[in-house]
């Protein structure tokens, strides 16, 4: 019977790997179906921190906007390393360039957007 159950499982296993498989090109067109904004008031570099949803399906919080010496930039959710150089290292991030600058254009003009609500 322990034979079974774990065949069971072994076919349940394949069976989504192959689903996988059959929907990744459904992965390549993620579409940010939502971006949250929150400004950070008291920071000089920091100020805003965002959430975006992915498909209506996945979150991904603490991307942070930061005020660089050229100009705005977003850093990824990230934890510390057990480094002694207390290193950091993004937990998520984009792969390709062009899905990182699309991702800094929506992002900023929300930030922007929440920007312009305040001083309302």
């Amino acid at each position: 019977m322990l034979k079974l159950f774990v065949l069971k499982i072994n076919c349940a296993i394949i069976y989504l790997t192959e689903e996988v498989k059959l929907k990744k090109g459904r992965y390549k067109h993620l579409k940010i179906t939502d971006i949250r904004v929150r400004l950070v008031n008291n920071n000089d570099k920091l100020k805003a921190v965002a959430s975006i949803t992915i498909d209506d399906e996945l979150v991904v919080h603490d991307i942070k906007v930061i005020n660089g010496k050229d100009g705005y930039f977003l850093s990824m959710p990230s934890r510390k390393t057990n480094d002694e150089e207390n290193k950091f290292k993004d937990i998520v991030h984009p792969i390709k360039t062009e899905v990182r600058e699309k991702l800094k254009e929506l992002i900023l003009a929300e930030y922007e957007k929440a920007l312009a609500n305040e001083q309302n």
